[in-house]
């Protein structure tokens, strides 16, 4: 007898979870192994049992289904089917993207086709990187498609938790690489695994000026302009952190903030 599908659930209403729940413990080659409400418990949850299968809310606090996938460590990353209640863009990107889902209220052939996708990719030596590509392509997809509203907190990783950091509170965001460091109005650093560009995306431009090809500050964190040789700029922000501008925006500063 092959081993049963060791199985986790995240959703924050706790009938749509005690229902699922309901469903999987009726299918006897199953295993659920834990439940969470949010997605940082199901982060948490997921590195620590490493299940075979997350089924994903795609609307939680804290940290969404999506925000799961881009915040789980890759090793711990397993097959991922989310639950939505018919979000037409993600449903969208997922079947563009061959990434499984559920629609709500989850019915128990549906729930079986997907245990049983789950179980054919297992099987494929293949499976797990080829998954998490799919992955990634479905919430770029979601992300292009969508256009959500601007960020207003920025999730990041320190050691087991997840840190909600507010946007209001950033004054700056230089890159080094593929990291990004995050530095606050009260001089606190986080770093994080993202492209300066694509965070760009998802912040009010009007809040927020690029300096250079790496660096971007908060617009209300600038305390003073200085000017510098060649016609470029030095910016001291609220924080007492000094940044340089590029000759490219030092033009667009001074269009944007340094005239009446």
């Amino acid at each position: 007898m092959s081993a049963k599908l060791r199985v986790i659930i995240a959703d924050d209403e706790r009938p749509a979870r005690s229902f699922l729940a309901a469903l999987l413990r009726g299918f006897e080659d199953v295993e659920l192994i834990g439940e969470a409400e949010t997605g940082t418990q199901a982060i948490k949850l997921i590195e620590s049992e490493r299940p075979d299968l997350a089924l994903l809310d795609l609307q939680m606090p804290e940290a969404t289904g999506l925000d799961v996938v881009r915040l789980l460590r890759r090793d711990a990353l397993p097959l991922v089917a989310f639950v939505t209640a018919y979000d037409d863009y993600a449903v969208k990107a997922f079947e563009l993207n061959a990434v499984d889902y559920l629609v709500k209220p989850v019915q128990s052939a549906r729930l079986r086709e997907t245990l049983n996708r789950a179980q054919e990719r297992l099987e494929r030596a293949e499976a797990r990187e080829m998954e998490a590509r799919k992955l990634r392509a479905a919430i770029e997809s979601y992300d292009e498609a969508l256009h959500p509203p601007f960020l207003e907190r920025i999730p990041v990783r320190q050691r087991d938790e997840i840190i909600l950091l507010p946007v209001r509170e950033v004054a700056s965001v230089v890159a080094e690489g593929e990291l990004l460091h995050i530095t606050t109005l009260r001089n606190k650093t986080y770093l994080i695994n993202y492209r300066l560009k694509d965070l760009e995306a998802k912040l009010d431009p009007a809040a927020f000026i690029r300096l250079s090809r790496g660096a971007l500050v908060n617009v209300e964190a600038i305390r003073r302009v200085v000017p510098m040789p060649g016609g470029t700029y030095q910016v001291e922000l609220v924080n007492d952190q000094e940044l340089p501008v590029s000759r490219l925006q030092s033009r667009a500063l001074r269009e944007r903030l340094l005239r009446l």
